[in-house]
């Protein structure tokens, strides 16, 4: 059995080398610097309240945290752009428009979708105070836009199902996510979205 012991030594050795390697930074595969001025349209949401705000805030902070200094606008929400500029939509002669009054090249536009609510109502032991929480299925589409052209350059989705609080009910199917918190009542399912879209403008390690 010795030949045995002197193998697995061996096999565990090179194990442990090979897993020792140096780590390796790899750039962003989207470099924004090449993309600014960058104009962001607030995330429209299916749902009612401020999970749309959220998203888009955590959005811009993790696509530009290995970036460096690059330029962003924010552009308020797509109704009160329309409203401003006196379209009915976004589309091609909407993004060169606004590429051109505020000197972008680049516009980046979301939508989070929430398709599916299964609220779960909690009565307090002295049947007094109540809360309601939901098992949430969300799924957050991005998209940056060229505003000479008005031609999609990059997309990216990501889809989550999480359990949330802070709720409220408006009557049927029609759920309010308005927490006086949301960074802690909905901190977790947007964290996770945000993760899966950005990847594509963060740093990577890979091991040699």
């Amino acid at each position: 059995m010795k030949w045995f012991a002197r193998i697995s030594t061996a096999v565990l050795f090179a194990t442990l080398l090979g897993g020792c390697g140096s780590k390796v930074m790899v750039p962003p595969r989207i470099d924004l610097k090449n993309h600014e001025v960058i104009g962001v349209i607030g995330f429209s949401s299916s749902a009612e309240g401020k999970l749309g705000e959220l998203a888009t805030r955590r959005f811009v902070e993790a696509a530009r945290r290995d970036q460096g200094m690059v330029r962003i606008v924010n552009l308020g929400s797509e109704q009160q752009i329309l409203n401003e500029i006196g379209r009915d939509r976004l589309d091609r002669e909407t993004y060169q428009m606004l590429g051109k009054g505020q000197e972008l090249t680049t516009i980046v536009t979301g939508r989070l979708t929430i398709s599916d609510v299964r609220p779960s109502i909690r009565i307090g032991v002295d049947l007094m105070s109540a809360g309601v929480s939901a098992d949430v299925d969300a799924e957050l589409d991005v998209e940056m836009i060229e505003t000479s052209t008005g031609a999609s350059l990059w997309s990216a989705s990501g889809s989550d199902t999480r359990t949330i609080g802070q709720i409220s009910v408006l009557g049927g199917k029609q759920f309010a996510f308005n927490a006086d918190d949301p960074e802690k009542a909905y901190g977790e399912l947007v964290g996770s979205l945000v993760a899966q879209v950005s990847r594509d403008f963060q740093v990577t390690w890979v091991r040699r």
